[in-house]
């Protein structure tokens, strides 16, 4: 029903700065909590951010302070900005939107965008 597109990944230096877009194909703010997961290679999917539709926004602890989340509804669109890089933050990153209906929650995920940090 809903369809999520990433894009915005790609290689980049260790300290530099990404810009992370997620293109909804109907209303975000319908969707009560939109986010940023990321999977390393032999680890799980881990949250990274999330926004919700009141804009309220949680952190993982190793991007605090350097990854802001935020969304545009009129363009349908979430972001990430991501700054101060770092090698560890190499993964596909996956956009996310919830909506958590009793007794299953929806999940509608992106296909992923491969962020890759050089040392």
């Amino acid at each position: 029903q809903v369809q999520l597109v990433e894009s915005g990944g790609g290689l980049v230096q260790s300290g530099g700065s990404l810009r992370l877009s997620c293109a909804a194909s109907r209303s975000i703010f319908s969707i009560s909590v939109m986010g940023w997961y990321r999977q390393a290679p032999g680890k799980q999917r881990e949250l990274v951010a999330t926004i919700t539709s009141g804009d309220s926004t949680n952190y993982a602890d190793s991007v605090k302070g350097r990854f802001t989340i935020s969304r545009d509804n009129a363009k349908n669109t979430v972001y990430l900005q991501m700054n101060s890089l770092k090698p560890d933050d190499t993964a596909v990153y996956y956009c996310n939107g919830r909506i958590p209906i009793a007794p299953t929650p929806i999940n509608y995920w992106g296909q992923g965008t491969q962020v890759t940090v050089s040392s």
